[in-house]
């Protein structure tokens, strides 16, 4: 496998993108960042080509150097900008407030996470974008800026939810490992979509359908947690 970490040249075309008076909102720059994701989604950065994606935006080929400066910087650059359209559609500021109960922001965290992960837009494809970088990072170094700016910051969201439902007494490994359990139950709905689909349609065929799923994890980790804060913690073996 290939190191996930960014060549000097990467770093260096994305350091200058990040200085382009190119305005953000810029329709022809957001086209290319849709096209881009719904293609790298489907087909992984080293199967995807520019003059594709600059087709499905339909702008002229030579956009995406003007816009982005290389095909690693704009893959880049589709990694944080899919995060950014699901926080905005999908946001965690209930899960974050700490003046709710926190079966309360869980159920919140839970109904967002499961959201975005089972849209039907393009933002869906954001999950799937994402779960090809896991699995097989690209050389652009992308997955270590969106680890570290986004999905650390929520994993660390989940565990404090977590601690206060379980009390104290817990390792910070064990809340790692109930959050992770949290999410896997979410996980399971997205990686065995076309067999739920197949075998029980109704369970997520609708946004109702899937908000009525997001509260059944709720309450099914919600009791689980409510039940360990009774139970004497086992001892942690990893130290």
């Amino acid at each position: 496998m290939k190191s996930g970490r960014p060549t000097e040249s990467v770093a260096r075309i994305a350091s200058m993108n990040a200085s382009n008076d190119t305005p953000r909102h810029d329709p022809t720059r957001k086209r290319l960042l849709q096209a881009a994701l719904e293609i790298f989604a489907d087909k992984g950065f080293r199967d995807a080509t520019v003059r594709e994606i600059c087709a499905r935006a339909e702008v002229n080929v030579a956009s995406v150097n003007y816009h982005f400066g290389s095909k690693e910087a704009l893959y880049s650059e589709v990694l944080g900008f899919a995060y950014r359209e699901a926080s905005e559609r999908y946001p965690y500021t209930k899960a974050g407030d700490k003046s709710l109960p926190p079966e309360v922001r869980l159920r919140h965290f839970i109904g967002n996470l499961l959201g975005r992960m089972l849209d039907d837009t393009y933002l869906g494809r954001h999950g799937k974008l994402l779960a090809r970088e896991l699995a097989d990072p690209t050389p652009t170094g992308a997955l270590d800026q969106v680890i570290e700016t986004t999905m650390k910051p929520h994993c660390e969201l989940l565990d404090g939810i977590v601690a206060e439902l379980v009390g104290p007494g817990y390792s910070e490994a064990d809340m790692h490992r109930l959050g992770l359990s949290v999410v896997g139950q979410c996980l399971m709905y997205y990686h065995s979509r076309s067999l739920i689909d197949r075998v029980y349609p109704e369970i997520i065929a609708t946004p109702e359908d899937i908000e009525r799923t997001a509260e059944h994890i709720a309450r099914f980790s919600i009791a689980a947690l409510k039940h360990l804060h009774l139970e004497k913690p086992a001892p942690d073996r990893a130290g």
